[in-house]
């Protein structure tokens, strides 16, 4: 008991070791997977509190507030509704234990220790993130290209007369042509399930 209280109290019980694909069914992320829609884990990170546990639809996170205590708050965040941006990897010094991995998910800031050890596993991870985050920024600028270019059409017709019934029909027909290529365009652009990058990344 002891021990586990001074590990925690130096900050060392933060540090998380990369989870085997063959122990995911231990480690209680597990019971929160969506496996009954397709949902599976890719990587999992767990420390004495914490455990990160990356989906090919989530990042699922039990947030626990010391290694001593056994209450756990679960956060799930859906790719589609977090955008993944600022992805970093600060390997580990000559005296280091740990590495870390960095990145933000939407307005939610991560900063996840990793012993060095696992440093090969952390660099799939690492650039698997990399590859989500790029494809999400890529997406978002043609979604919003898509938008403008609408804006655009919206605007040149406004300035047209559309006082005549024929040409009112016609506006109205090219309108609800517009929203539902709008649509189809967010469909398009929102990528729900990013497990063939992680299947293509990690490797170790």
């Amino acid at each position: 008991m002891f021990k586990k209280v001074a590990s925690d109290a130096l900050g060392l019980s933060d540090v998380g070791k990369v989870i085997l694909p063959e122990d995911y069914d231990k480690a209680d992320a597990d019971d929160y997977v969506m496996h009954e829609d397709g949902e599976k884990i890719f990587f999992l990170i767990k420390s004495a509190a914490d455990e990160y546990c990356f989906t090919n639809k989530a990042l699922i996170h039990l947030d626990g507030t010391s290694a001593t205590s056994k209450k756990r708050m679960l956060h799930r965040y859906d790719y589609y509704k977090h955008t993944i941006s600022n992805v970093a990897l600060e390997t580990a010094g000559t005296v280091d234990l740990d590495v870390e991995v960095k990145f933000s998910m939407g307005n939610q800031d991560f900063s996840i220790d990793v012993h060095k050890k696992n440093i090969e596993e952390l660099k799939d991870l690492y650039k698997a993130l990399l590859k989500i985050a790029e494809i999400m920024s890529e997406n978002d600028a043609y979604y919003e290209f898509t938008k403008q270019s609408l804006d655009y059409a919206s605007n040149t017709l406004h300035r047209a007369d559309i006082k005549d019934n024929r040409v009112f029909e016609e506006f109205k027909s090219i309108n609800q042509l517009a929203f539902n290529w709008l649509v189809e365009s967010k469909q398009k652009y929102t990528v729900k399930d990013f497990g063939e990058v992680f299947e293509r990344y990690i490797q170790n």
